[in-house]
């Protein structure tokens, strides 16, 4: 093997040790710092008892962003809670659930019969989305 190629082995595997050195510092840096990390939406499951009896004649799905099912039902509850506090079945929550700003919309009305709707709770980065069927 010539002197020439044996060097620029050695000059390689250098290289890419020192290449692998930098990247794992700048991963074990990058875990460090205080970025936000992305979480990913959850569907939560809902028994026909949590269905029925969670504030509304339906809730019809619940998915939670940075927080636990448990704690997105207890919302879900409490917002249904402030809901028939403020107006009945046709109420409208406008004050903070649970520390959350809810955001409501109602759609597929049959006037005195039924509506669906869809609602969104924020927290921070923590976000609780459920629909629901509501019977008059």
């Amino acid at each position: 093997m010539p002197r020439s190629m044996t060097r620029r082995t050695k000059t390689s595997a250098a290289l890419a040790a020192a290449l692998a050195a930098l990247a794992l510092s700048a991963l074990a840096g990058a875990g460090a710092q205080a970025s936000p990390v992305a979480t990913a939406s959850k569907t939560c499951s809902l028994s026909t008892q949590e269905q029925r009896h969670l504030g509304a004649s339906y809730v019809t799905s619940l998915k939670v962003v940075g927080t636990t099912c448990s704690k997105g039902k207890t919302v879900v509850e409490d917002f249904h809670a402030c809901r028939n506090d403020n107006g009945g079945k046709n109420g409208k929550c406008t004050s903070k659930v649970d520390g959350y700003s809810c955001t409501e919309h109602r759609y597929d009305a049959v006037p005195d019969v039924q509506y669906n709707s869809r609602v969104k709770c924020e927290r921070g980065e923590r976000v609780i989305r459920h629909t629901y069927t509501q019977n008059v």
